[in-house]
């Protein structure tokens, strides 16, 4: 095999077949061969024209393979080897600017988010550079991790949510065993998150929705291990947590998506003390409605944090890996070459079906 099958973003809402060529491999890069690749909320968004950006791109950032061709160099740095089933960290890292140097390789200093996989031009050599594809170039500068024996690679796109998950919800906020925690917005990376303060030792999960497009998501996070769950289009969340617990929340993390009041609703939610993460995305020029004095007079930590951290990925595919968490629960749709346009349209809402939860790019499936 010569060449490589790959949609490439050629304009917004259109997504053009191409054939590249495969790369040569020296010893410092390697060669993915592409199994699933989810679709994260930013692929729609840059799909629809929302989300502006250059377009000429291979899409997809979230992406599972198995390693078809790699160099010694590149093997010995990543500590894999041809044949080894592997994540993707959408990022790049040199390994040697000051913040590489200690240990963050996600926010290395050289790369650019905008030069991050899944949004290179092809016009850059060898122009594989994301996931949807049949094959994905690796440059030497790639994360790679392992993906645990007998975790199937669909399952394994969660990786990426789930790391974001564990950033928001467990390490950033450093939740403690024992303590209570409220994760606003079922969308994956909510109920990632939900699952990540479990994980942590939270004793009580909280996770909220809005109306019934998110009833079967409120449905998935109590399967997943919340502990209560409300919609707060019929009931205030405050009340029905300090009826559960007897207090308010240690932590809070905010990863709702357009919903500007939010915000507030998390201050509220959160006890003397406690740290609130902002992951959620509001939109250009909105403003959000809140009591700020909260801030100061239950002397909370307001935190915003954006992506994972440089564990986070390994962290999550071990957690996957293990069977503690039945994440065959979140409903999964997946789409191949024919057909992931209109998946992400879908995800977009502006078809008439419901969105799933996960979503993946599988390059074998039919049409």
């Amino acid at each position: 095999m010569s060449e490589a099958e790959a949609l490439v973003l050629e304009d917004y809402g259109r997504l053009e077949r191409r054939a590249l060529p495969l790369p040569p491999i020296g010893a410092d890069d390697a060669l993915l061969r592409v199994e699933a690749c989810g679709l994260c909320g930013s692929d729609h968004e840059v799909f629809t024209g929302r989300m502006r950006w250059p377009v000429g791109f291979i899409p997809g950032h979230e992406t599972v393979g198995v390693l078809e061709k790699v160099g010694a160099a590149a093997a010995e740095r990543w500590g894999v080897r041809e044949g080894d089933r592997v994540a993707v960290g959408n990022r790049r890292a040199c390994r040697d600017c000051p913040r590489c140097r200690d240990g963050d390789l996600a926010g290395c200093e050289r790369f650019d988010p905008r030069e991050s996989y899944g949004m290179i031009p092809v016009s850059t050599a060898p122009g594989l550079w994301g996931g949807y594809a049949s094959h994905h170039y690796l440059a030497p500068e790639s994360v790679v991790h392992r993906v645990p024996d007998g975790l199937d690679p669909v399952t394994a796109t969660l990786f990426n949510p789930l790391a974001a998950g564990h950033t928001w919800a467990a390490e950033v906020p450093r939740t403690r065993p024992g303590e209570v925690v409220a994760v606003l917005g079922p969308g994956v990376r909510g109920i990632c998150a939900a699952v990540a303060a479990k994980a942590a030792g939270a004793r009580f999960v909280l996770v909220t929705g809005h109306g019934e497009r998110d009833a079967a998501r409120l449905r998935t996070a109590s399967e997943l291990g919340a502990d209560l769950v409300v919609d707060v289009a019929r009931d205030d969340p405050v009340e029905a947590l300090e009826a559960a617990t007897g207090g308010l929340a240690d932590v809070v993390v905010d990863a709702t998506a357009d919903a500007p009041e939010a915000f507030g609703q998390s201050l509220r939610l959160a006890g003397r003390g406690a740290r609130v993460v902002c992951a959620g995305v509001r939109g250009d020029g909105v403003t959000a409605t809140c009591e700020p004095d909260l801030i100061m007079s239950r002397e909370l930590r307001v935190m915003g944090v954006r992506g994972v951290s440089t564990d986070a990925p390994g962290r999550a595919l071990d957690l996957l890996g293990s069977g503690r968490f039945p994440f065959g629960a979140v409903s999964t749709r997946v789409a191949g070459f024919g057909d992931v346009a209109r998946l992400l349209l879908t995800m977009a809402g502006k078809t008439e079906e419901a969105p799933p939860l996960h979503a993946v790019f599988v390059p074998g499936t039919a049409p």
